[in-house]
């Protein structure tokens, strides 16, 4: 039986139609109206990919998403019948990994989720240290609260930052490249983005460092990436 999919779609015509098109591509699908029905089954067979409608009635896409992935980065697509480009981005910036638009084609979603299962399932067997670092320096990373915590300071993270200090600090000493921790953070195909890492790496550094300019903990490794410094070798 092939990875679980969970779709989370009010309109039961669709529902149906986009689960019966899956159990036919070899997938195991569970269907829920809402939140409710969705966080019934999630807590007792854990899906590998969410399909969200963005516009469920009571609990809508976009706080399932990000409750979702404050708790798992389970592979999350939202389905969205608006053209606004403002809940895209607002999607993507809460931890969707990837939208469709609808009328969507069957045979575009089905690409979408064999990349975004199979990029899943690639992040899943990264080889790492064995080893996670929490506290460094004057600080705690709190992965809970998506936080920095020192005794002067709290910095509380968004999204981005989380994923991309999360990525890191997973892989002390290791210098990761820029196209792999945009990988790692969006899981979109198409939409990773280097220079967004960048940015995001900068916004960090303005929290967890003395000097920004001159950072002590992210590091760049220049053509090549970023690396965390594994505070055991410090």
């Amino acid at each position: 039986m092939g990875p679980h999919i969970l779709i989370v779609e009010d309109d039961r015509t669709s529902r149906m139609r986009i689960a019966a098109y899956l159990r036919q591509q070899g997938y195991r699908v569970s269907e829920a109206e809402n939140a409710a029905e969705m966080e019934e089954i999630v807590a007792v067979d854990p899906a590998e990919l969410l399909l969200v409608d963005i516009n469920l009635e009571g609990k809508d896409g976009l706080t399932i998403t990000r409750e979702q992935r404050a708790i798992s980065r389970v592979g999350i697509i939202l389905l969205t019948a608006r053209d606004d480009q403002v809940d895209k981005i607002v999607g993507l910036e809460v931890g969707a990994d990837d939208y469709v638009t609808k009328p969507y084609d069957r045979r575009e979603l089905a690409a979408r989720i064999k990349n975004l299962l199979a990029r899943i399932a690639e992040i899943g067997q990264a080889p790492d240290s064995g080893r996670v670092v929490e506290t460094f320096g004057p600080w705690r990373f709190d992965r809970i609260r998506r936080r920095l915590v020192s005794a002067a300071r709290t910095e509380t993270l968004t999204p981005q930052e989380f994923a991309v200090l999360a990525a890191l600090t997973a892989h002390p000493g290791q210098t990761l490249p820029r196209k792999r921790l945009a990988e790692m953070v969006s899981r979109a195909p198409g939409r990773a983005n280097d220079r967004m890492i960048d940015v995001v790496v900068g916004r960090l550094r303005k929290k967890l460092e003395r000097d920004p300019a001159n950072p002590e903990w992210v590091l760049t490794e220049h053509g090549r990436g970023y690396h965390f410094v594994d505070p055991a070798a410090v």
